[in-house]
């Protein structure tokens, strides 16, 4: 069993390096042939994972949409879902959201122990909530899916579990699509928050690939040696 699963990293934003506008309608940043390559991207993965503000912001679902990946993976023995995973800090979560009431794989909720009991007694119903020690860190919580026998692993956000997972060195792969259009406006959420990146300008990420997918344009960074070339 790897130490960790394989990790890859996906993120829209727009030109300016933002992933939402700071409204409260959602900005898309992307297209339906994008929104396809991301599906795929899904149905290969064995778990992904999203921080508590998008959970509570976006509501999202977390699913495979297209039938046939839907039941090719259940013809692989698998759920027809990767397992949902989340970290929360305070466990300010809704157990009645999308998250949690939608699909019927593992739901995994990682919380610093402080916060477990309030986790366990709001949310252990519908999910299984793991003790992640004094401070969730992306490195403890990979080595713990990777026993649960992860062995690919989508981020899909926000920005702060982004940085952690960059900051932490702990991610093999970035697919990072820019929609082309710009933001403008800084109460809005930057793809990163500042942090102790690994790849500098004098140690700079490889730009393994350039897709351009209609008006968006999809970079493919390597960021380990693990970096899979025909992913």
């Amino acid at each position: 069993m790897a130490e960790r699963p394989y990790t890859l990293l996906s993120c829209g934003m727009s030109i300016d390096g933002y992933l939402d506008s700071a409204g409260q309608e959602r900005l898309i940043l992307s297209n339906e042939a994008d929104f396809d390559r991301v599906d795929e991207v899904r149905a290969g993965s064995d778990a992904i994972l999203v921080g508590a503000s998008t959970v509570r912001n976006d509501d999202p679902r977390l699913l495979v949409r297209c039938p046939d990946r839907r039941r090719e993976r259940v013809a692989r023995g698998l759920e027809p879902s990767p397992v949902k995973v989340t970290v929360t800090c305070g466990a300010r979560l809704d157990p009645h959201s999308r998250f949690f009431t939608t699909g019927d794989g593992e739901k995994l909720v990682y919380c610093p122990a402080s916060a477990g009991r309030a986790a366990r007694a709001r949310l252990g119903t519908v999910a299984t909530v793991v003790d992640g020690g004094a401070r969730v860190s992306m490195s403890d919580l990979s080595a713990d899916l990777a026993a649960r026998g992860v062995r690919r692993l989508m981020v899909e956000g926000g920005g702060t579990i982004h940085t952690q997972f960059l900051a932490e060195d702990v991610a093999d792969e970035l697919q990072l699509v820019v929609a082309p259009f710009f933001v403008g406006d800084s109460r809005a959420r930057r793809f990163v928050d500042d942090g102790p990146f690994p790849f500098r300008p004098d140690r700079p990420a490889r730009l393994a690939d350039v897709q351009r997918i209609g008006e968006v344009v999809l970079l493919r960074y390597a960021l380990s040696d693990r970096f899979e070339e025909s992913a």
